[in-house]
């Protein structure tokens, strides 16, 4: 009896010692499972990538089964890719361009994809996709080439923000501009700029000949503004609600953070509101809907210096297929477990 014991102990320990001593799936492993994926998806075949048997699956926000969805229509990898690699939580984000089957025969038809995969025991078991069918976003994401460098800087160790402080200060971002009032803490830098489906959205040059809006006297915000000024002006009211907003992958080292969110616009009478100048303004959506949005944030030092987003047009009121009712109607802040 003792002896079965003294068996089991040691069984018992080496298998933790096993479980422990493990090598994680680090930043190039993760990237890998992003590549495999894809590359599995071209070929249409799920069994060239290490699927868990009860993967979940999800494409613009519809439960669906493997293979479904993209990976009947996905045809190449575009050039454009951008990580945010998590090793800590298992998670790794992309966004990218790809080709789907189209109208040219051989050629394709271009789109925006943003992808999350959850790895575990070096298997995937979650995949979450935002698939924009809009030509235009991917070829603007064609256009750029690679990503600002910025998100592929490293930050000095003594200088990392932890998990906790990277979401926070990224759902300030959030919380800023829904029902903007310009009068909140917006913890941008200087020379931070937005990216949207490839388009600068910020700091955008005054065409010639034109006289650059005053956001005291605009009646609605300019891409021509900084990214204070834009949330400053008050005019981004018509944002009614950002919810399910969900915080996917931390990269600490890089100092990245991902996330799904949904903006709906519905604001009926409420599209009458006072700028912080005292003005009365009338503007935004005249009928409900929402976007589906992915977006990513650089925080450098507390502030948002860069963020990148792709979003499409969904139902209003649209789940994720992630969260429960309660959470998906929900403007707080969550992290995946």
């Amino acid at each position: 009896m003792h002896m079965k014991l003294a068996t089991l102990s040691i069984c018992l320990a080496f298998f933790a010692f096993a479980q422990t001593d493990r090598p994680s799936c680090g930043r190039a492993c993760l990237e890998g499972f992003v590549d495999q994926y894809l590359d599995a998806m071209v070929k249409h075949d799920p069994k060239l990538v290490p699927l868990a048997r009860n993967v979940r699956y999800t494409e613009n926000g519809q439960h669906l089964e493997v293979p479904d969805g993209l990976w009947n229509s996905m045809t190449a990898k575009g050039a454009y890719r951008l990580f945010v690699s998590d090793p800590e939580s298992g998670e790794v984000a992309f966004m990218g361009a790809i080709r789907e089957e189209g109208r040219n025969p051989g050629q394709g038809t271009p789109a925006a994809i943003a992808l999350r995969l959850k790895i575990q025991s070096r298997q995937i078991s979650e995949i979450e996709t935002l698939v924009v069918r809009q030509e235009r976003a991917a070829e603007n994401l064609e256009k750029l080439g690679k990503p600002n460098h910025v998100f592929l800087e490293t930050v000095p160790e003594a200088q990392r923000m932890s998990r906790e402080d990277l979401i926070k200060t990224a759902n300030m971002y959030f919380t800023g501009m829904q029902r903007n009032d310009g009068k909140g803490v917006y913890p941008f830098t200087d020379d931070c700029n937005r990216i949207e489906n490839g388009a600068q959205t910020t700091n955008v040059p005054t065409p010639a000949g034109q006289q650059r809006p005053d956001p005291a006297t605009s009646t609605n915000y300019s891409a021509q503004w900084s990214c204070k000024e834009q949330f400053q002006s008050g005019l981004l009211h018509f944002v009614a609600r950002i919810r399910d907003r969900r915080y996917v992958a931390v990269d600490r080292e890089r100092g990245l953070v991902f996330s799904f969110a949904f903006f709906d616009h519905a604001l009926g009478k409420a599209r009458t509101f006072e700028t912080p100048s005292g003005r009365t303004v009338t503007a935004g959506p005249t009928q409900p809907w929402t976007w589906e949005i992915a977006e990513l944030f650089k925080v450098e030092n507390g502030k948002l210096r860069q963020i990148e987003a792709l979003l499409d047009r969904a139902p209003y009121g649209m789940n994720s297929g992630w969260s429960s009712w309660e959470d998906g109607m929900s403007d707080r802040a969550r992290t995946v477990k």
